[in-house]
């Protein structure tokens, strides 16, 4: 493998979004510990009144969450509650700062992973383990707001950063919905494509989005269920032989991408998909609710990109995310709060759940949408926690996925993880 510089490193990732990434991503000086020495205090009680700032990057759902914030008002006079919402890329670069002082975001979301810790170290969450919300959610499902023995927050969401598929497009090519090695997810692609269609719409120019399919690529690959963990201690490389061979495998898919893949932005990929101009569409479940609203009336299912030799561990991936929690800085924890108790009641977060087209940790939720109704057996098969969230550098975090992103540009394998690699010694 030939030596690069650190230059040339930075040029091969950089070219492809990772410096601006890093920078907008790089965490804020100093911390405390949270709630000093005896841990994070339960958020304050007394009077359910006031405005709450309500902080997230959900943009999509704002309609919803104006609708449940008017249920919440008509329990309780005086109160009101505003949504604060940011892009995803904004939100995980610029919450934590804005959230500080207390004056924003009284209730908060924030992604599992690194912000989530972040926001621990920083003390901005408060002790939720004894609160009325908590005996709402699947247990089994809670641990993504756990730090220690402290719930410190809620994830709401149970999403499945999959391919979404268009049924229909599916079965007139005579495609495998289910492909059980990388052989058979490469001849279901050609399928596709020889039925005239783009077999994958994916938006290789938006990091978040983007590097979602990274989890799936990643799952059966890896040697070990902390593989990101590990790599960012230093424990596994990107260079090594498994990483490698994954590379590749997204080698192999670069004739089955739209043109100008790296650069096609969340929106123009929905569109495709939604068009059915795409068979698939590489974001995930969370994206259900946009392409409906672009016009897509055929029915949807989910794709496991299964990278194995037909051994496969996993038969999908999933993520619990949209952890909710109440601002240790808030002067108004109370009603923040019992806003957090509210939606995490099964009735309201059924509502979410349906109007939204997301699956939902809280227990007893009756799912009545079509789309949520079909993909419900994906909550039973034997799927993987999303890894890319196991990074909590996430400057390593994007140097890795961008080293997939620099394969489909072009950039050998070889070259790209050494590029990678370079990266990650740095930051670790």
């Amino acid at each position: 493998m030939s030596q690069i510089s650190r230059r040339q490193a930075i040029a091969l990732l950089g070219a492809l979004g990772f410096g601006a990434t890093a920078a907008a991503c790089a965490g804020p000086g100093g911390s405390t510990a949270p709630g000093g020495a005896t841990g994070p205090a339960a958020p304050a009680t007394g009077d359910i009144t006031g405005k709450v700032s309500f902080a997230h990057w959900r943009g999509e759902d704002k309609v919803v969450f104006d609708e449940l914030i008017k249920r919440f008002a008509a329990l309780h006079d005086g109160v009101e509650v505003a949504q604060d919402i940011s892009t995803s890329n904004d939100y995980n670069a610029q919450a934590l700062q804005k959230l500080r002082g207390g004056s924003i975001g009284d209730a908060f979301a924030t992604f599992r992973g690194s912000q989530f810790k972040n926001f621990t170290e920083a003390g901005i969450y408060t002790e939720l383990k004894d609160s009325k919300a908590v005996s709402n959610y699947q247990e089994g499902l809670l641990s993504a707001g756990k730090s220690g023995e402290s719930q410190l927050g809620l994830p709401y969401q149970v999403v499945f950063p999959m391919p979404m598929a268009n049924v229909d497009l599916f079965d007139k090519a005579g495609a495998d919905l289910a492909p059980k090695d990388w052989d058979s997810f490469l001849a279901m692609c050609e399928k596709l494509a020889s039925s005239g269609v783009i077999p994958i719409s994916w938006p290789g120019g938006d990091v978040g989005n983007g590097g979602q399919l990274f989890n799936c690529m990643i799952a059966n690959n890896a040697p070990v269920d902390d593989m990101c963990a590990q790599i960012e201690q230093g424990k596994l490389k990107v260079t090594d032989d498994w990483f490698i061979k994954m590379l590749n495998q997204y080698k192999d898919l670069v004739p089955y991408l739209q043109p100008n893949a790296t650069g096609t932005a969340v929106e123009p990929a929905q569109n495709l998909f939604s068009q059915g101009q795409a068979a698939m569409l590489a974001t995930g479940s969370y994206h259900i609710a946009a392409v409906r609203g672009l016009g897509a009336q055929f029915p949807i299912e989910l794709v496991f990109p299964n990278t194995s030799d037909g051994n496969a561990k996993y038969e999908g991936v999933y993520n619990a995310t949209f952890i909710l929690g109440v601002n240790s800085a808030s002067k108004n924890q109370a009603a923040a709060a019992a806003w957090i108790d509210f939606l995490s009641e099964p009735e309201n977060a059924a509502y979410y759940a349906n109007e939204t087209a997301q699956h939902v940790s809280v227990k007893d939720v009756d799912y009545t949408n079509p789309d949520l109704k079909r993909l419900s057996p994906w909550l039973d098969k034997n799927t993987a926690l999303a890894a890319r969230f196991q990074f909590q550098n996430l400057d390593v975090r994007n140097a890795v996925e961008a080293s997939a992103t620099a394969v489909i540009s072009g950039t050998s394998p070889e070259q790209a993880a050494e590029a990678a690699q370079k990266i990650v010694d740095e930051r670790i």
